[in-house]
């Protein structure tokens, strides 16, 4: 720190995905207690369109709703190269100054920031960063592994903790390993640089909320499982005089009903594909309108404006689409952007888009029946499950594990291509604030139980970094 900046107070921020108002109970003691500590208040926090990871991480950290910062949901079409973009790193694609970038620039220099797994963490400004990064190898073997950095933080945090169990990170085998790996990391990179801004990402309840929905009994041991890593995380952070703030980025609801808007576009010939060694591959660029859904919102393209006014009626026909918004419609809920949609379709809360367009399952493309974000024009959280049809999928897993390690070439096409599964999404804007996502903590002009725009959470996170320091905060030796 330069001789002329301020202390500034340290700041940890966690998010626990998933997490809303209705999970504060018997099974969250910890964040239960946190949440009653004097000083500390709970806040509602009002979700942007669409109500997905990297949209509402963007506009936390930016301050502004996705059309302003451009990440208008977790996947996009990229009109130049006529090619779907999904779960892309990079956070030059977020447009607008991050909430560190601010500190820096207004207030103090030297101030350093910490992004554990939060998304589009890659080539940021932030001084540490550790991210997600499968290898892919030139004879088609993916290599679990992650990206730090500086680069050289990706061999010493590995052999300091162990390998990121990237398995249970997403996929049948995503659990709370995971999670409890990256507040291990969280700790020692408070341990080794105390950053004074730690933004930690714990996606644990993400999973079963989807897969089996938020009135399955058992969400209550993943309930338990997130706030005994969250108890443990906080409390290491705060021995050292870190202020920690928890928040979430949407709340899941219940769902049993999903929609196929690729089909329904196929039905009325507007669709086009390429046939591909006996599969289907959806060619976007040929298409008159297709969709790219993720979780309740869904981004419509229209290569074939003509069509618009039909396409319009088609979709406001369809059981559990409640809104339909067109391009000029788009700046009145923030997400007029040149990656958008020219349609934006809104699913209600018992409903979800998937992004399936073939009417046989036979035709469907290798990489359906994987877990495989990039290559799917769309969500899927069928991802979360192995196929029920499979007799002894862990033999079955066990065997093409054995071919991988032999050195052949081996499909993990283990994914079933049943919607009906899934129990859980989000995205749409729950009418209840109990299914809306939180932001718990000691907050300044914040009143308990009082409910904030997404866009109003940016200001409540700089107000706190930002706050008048005392020596129980001053940076720590690592």
């Amino acid at each position: 720190m330069s001789k002329n900046s301020p202390p500034t107070p340290r700041t940890a921020i966690l998010n626990v995905v998933g997490l809303t108002p209705r999970h504060i109970g018997p099974d969250t003691p910890f964040l239960r207690e946190f949440s009653k500590r004097d000083g500390n208040q709970l806040v509602h926090i009002k979700p942007t369109l669409p109500g997905v990871t990297s949209s509402m991480q963007a506009t936390f950290l930016t301050g502004k709703p996705p059309g302003e910062h451009g990440i208008v949901a977790n996947m996009w079409y990229d009109r130049a190269y006529s090619e779907h973009r999904c779960w892309k790193q990079s956070n030059h694609l977020v447009q607008g100054r991050k909430i560190w970038e601010h500190i820096r620039d207004e207030h103090n220099p030297d101030f350093t920031c910490a992004k554990v797994f939060w998304w589009n963490n890659m080539y940021s400004t932030a001084d540490y960063q550790i991210t997600p990064r499968p290898i892919y190898c030139a004879n088609g073997k993916k290599v679990f592994d992650i990206q730090t950095w500086p680069m050289d933080l990706r061999k010493k945090i590995k052999r300091k903790i162990g390998k990121f169990p990237f398995p249970a990170f997403w996929g049948p085998a995503a659990g709370i390993a995971s999670s409890d790996w990256i507040a291990k990391s969280a700790k020692w990179f408070e341990d080794r640089f105390s950053p004074d801004l730690n933004l930690v990402y714990l996606p644990h309840l993400d999973y079963n909320l989807q897969r089996l929905g938020p009135e399955a009994s058992e969400i209550s041991e993943d309930l338990q499982a997130i706030d005994a890593v969250v108890c443990d995380l906080v409390t290491h952070l705060e021995s050292r005089g870190v202020s920690v703030l928890i928040l979430s980025e949407y709340g899941i609801t219940q769902v049993d009903r999903p929609i196929h808007l690729n089909r329904l576009f196929r039905e009325k010939g507007w669709l086009s594909w390429r046939k591909e060694l006996k599969r289907e591959v959806l060619d976007p660029g040929n298409c008159q309108v297709f969709a790219i859904p993720d979780h309740q919102v869904a981004h419509i393209y229209l290569n074939n404006p003509a069509i618009s006014e039909e396409v319009v009626e088609l979709l406001r026909g369809v059981e559990g689409i409640t809104d339909v918004y067109t391009r000029d419609e788009l700046a009145g809920i923030g997400l007029d952007h040149e990656r958008s949609g020219d349609l934006v379709a809104v699913s209600d809360e018992r409903s979800w888009f998937t992004y399936y367009y073939w009417k046989s399952d036979r035709k469907a493309p290798d990489f359906a029946r994987c877990v495989d974000i990039h290559r799917k024009p769309g969500y899927d959280p069928v991802e979360l499950f192995l196929d029920p049809k499979i007799w002894f999928p862990k033999l079955k897993i066990a065997g093409k594990l054995l071919r991988k390690m032999l050195g052949f070439r081996m499909l993990m096409d283990v994914i079933p291509l049943d919607a009906d599964l899934v129990k859980g999404s989000h995205g749409c804007i729950p009418k209840d604030p109990d299914d809306h996502p939180v932001l718990m903590g000691p907050l300044s002009r914040a009143e308990s139980d009082s409910t904030v725009e997404a866009t109003e959470v940016y200001s409540l996170l700089l107000q706190h970094c930002l706050r008048k320091g005392n020596n129980d905060n001053e940076r720590q030796s690592p």
